[in-house]
């Protein structure tokens, strides 16, 4: 998703947002999807083999269109901001961007007063505080307009499995991932053969005996009146 503005609408700020499923889908040797494979939890790769690849990748795509030489040479030796966070669930993210597909610069509710010479809204800074900024009216509307994005721009692009010309559909994508969770469940859940147990038994506060599972019940243990003593100990799988 490319965004241009921030805080401020008066303020030129390019920026790109990417959304990456922790995994992709592994084709066999006649191009069919065979398996999906997952990313660890919490690393997709480093944040200084992004910036130069990305870097890179920019500089070249900017030859192709020849542009390369309107580009401030400067402007390489600047460190790119990149910036990776494992967010565990794509919801709260989608949330987030959402209401940025169609949103504007500024919307009505910042808007303080207007008249025949100035407009003034309200901006946000730090700490969540906002600040009054009254600036000349062509002023206000050459900064709203910078934000219009050229003929041949695109605000969202999807990639990948999720393009429209991906030769993977979705609902193949869902089933392999639905395999290796259950997969991942069943290698998981003590029934599968281990070399050693995943979790520690639980012992019987009354007897000292070690439990064992003997229904399967969606009621919460709170409601059946049960206090668990102790949670278990997984074992650390790296």
């Amino acid at each position: 998703m490319l965004h241009t503005w921030g805080r401020d609408p008066a303020v030129y700020h390019p920026h790109i947002h990417y959304v990456v499923p922790g995994g992709g889908v592994k084709l066999d040797r006649h191009g069919q999807a065979e398996s999906w494979q997952s990313t660890p939890k919490n690393f997709l790769f480093h944040h200084g083999t992004l910036v130069r690849v990305f870097k890179a990748k920019l500089a070249d795509e900017l030859r192709d269109a020849g542009l390369y030489a309107q580009v401030d040479r400067v402007a390489w030796t600047k460190k790119f901001v990149v910036d990776i966070q494992a967010i565990g669930h794509a919801v709260p993210t989608l949330k987030y961007l959402a209401p940025y597909v169609y949103r504007v610069a500024i919307n009505d509710s910042r808007m303080v007063a207007v008249d025949d010479e100035r407009v003034t809204y309200r901006i946000r800074r730090k700490g969540n505080r906002t600040q009054a900024k009254a600036v000349p009216g062509e002023a206000f509307v050459e900064s709203f307009l910078q934000h219009v994005l050229p003929t041949g721009f695109m605000k969202i692009r999807h990639y990948g499995w999720m393009s429209a010309n991906s030769k993977i559909s979705i609902d193949e994508v869902k089933w392999l991932v639905w395999i290796m969770l259950g997969w991942t469940f069943w290698l998981g859940s003590g029934y599968a053969p281990q070399p050693k147990n995943l979790t520690a038994p639980m012992q019987c506060t009354e007897c000292g005996g070690e439990m064992r599972v003997v229904e399967v019940t969606y009621q919460s243990l709170d409601s059946m009146g049960i206090q668990i003593e102790r949670g278990l100990t997984y074992f650390d799988s790296g």
